[in-house]
């Protein structure tokens, strides 16, 4: 199969006298639609499905299914739980947005075990897109939010444990491994993007980051256009793996350009990867790279650079089950 380009997607769309102006929503009611990243991504799309069908909003109901992981003791790359960095502080980043422009993100924050929830009220009661830090850590405070001890005895074991060698060397796909879950060397996240019954489209990532990063470290997971992408009337993405290599190329917005420009979701998730391969080379050898993505019909696609990606997708009747990425190099 040749490599996908936005070039040619693009081309195509010309030729055909396709209109660029966004699309409308669909008029057409269809099942509500979750999906996110990795095997633990299925328990949060349960919460959510179960809080949409409560009555929730799309917002309510990815804060709710970000929770599960964040809360988590035993997922070491999300919340609470979570590997510090090489200081021994955990630092949590988190970003939930709409297709209406409507966004919050927090990073480098301690102290609160649900990142998501203070990104929501950044998007809310402030008229500030992201805040980081001490700054992010006083935002929570003030508005509600208790401090807790994020590192748990063992995380701490595991980061003394590094402590004897400090030598930081990602693990691709160690979110799936289960001894323990994440894995001591995790750098990832869990990305979800949603669709409700009348086309609108939102998304939430939630992280704890590289495990024994350097302290201030910010990957890919709370920026938007990188981590997390939405637009109406297109569709959404998130991002997984390593992030240093998805801001890069501000991934997911890419994916979703892609996407408006007329590439089916897993498509469009391939002409990222391929693209970073392309302009990375060898120093991606053993970095896993990938990108989950939603059209405005709901539809789902991903691929990855490295085998091993998973991802959970919850069918018509709100179960989920969990999908192989195809990806661009063999195992």
């Amino acid at each position: 199969m040749p490599p996908i380009t936005r070039r040619t997607a693009i081309a195509g769309l010309a030729a055909g006298g396709t209109a660029a102006a966004l699309p409308a929503r669909p008029r057409a009611a269809t099942p509500f639609r979750i999906a996110s990243t990795w095997d633990f991504g299925v328990a949060a799309n349960d919460a959510a499905v179960a809080r949409f069908r409560a009555g929730g909003t799309l917002i309510d109901a990815l804060e709710a299914g970000a929770k599960v992981p964040e809360a988590d003791l035993a997922n070491h790359s999300v919340g609470k739980g979570g590997y510090p960095d090489r200081d021994g502080i955990v630092t949590l980043d988190a970003v939930i947005m709409d297709d209406r422009g409507h966004v919050g993100a927090v990073a480098a924050m301690e102290d609160i075990a649900h990142p998501i929830s203070v990104a929501r009220a950044v998007m809310e009661r402030t008229p500030h897109t992201f805040l980081v830090g001490d700054g992010a850590r006083r935002f929570a405070l003030e508005n509600g939010f208790r401090p807790e001890k994020l590192l748990t005895p063992e995380a701490e074991a595991e980061w003394r444990k590094w402590l004897q060698t400090s030598k930081y060397a990602p693990q691709a796909n160690s979110e799936n491994r289960r001894t323990p879950l994440g894995g001591p060397l995790d750098h990832d996240t869990i990305g979800m993007i949603a669709r409700a019954p009348d086309g609108a489209l939102a998304g939430a990532c939630t992280t704890s980051g590289m495990a024994f990063k350097l302290h201030g470290r910010v990957g890919d997971s709370p920026q938007v256009g990188s981590g997390l992408f939405v637009e109406g009337g297109v569709g959404a993405a998130t991002a997984t793996g390593l992030g240093e290599e998805v801001t890069r190329i501000a991934g997911t917005a890419r994916v979703v350009s892609s996407m408006r420009a007329g590439l089916s979701p897993a498509a469009a998730c391939r002409e990222a990867v391929e693209h970073i391969a392309r302009l990375r080379g060898t120093a991606l050898d053993g970095v896993q790279v990938g990108f989950l993505a939603m059209d405005r019909a709901g539809q789902v696609g991903a691929f990855a650079l490295l085998p091993g990606f998973t991802y959970a997708v919850a069918g018509d009747d709100g179960r989920s089950t969990v999908v192989k990425s195809a990806s661009l190099r063999p195992a």
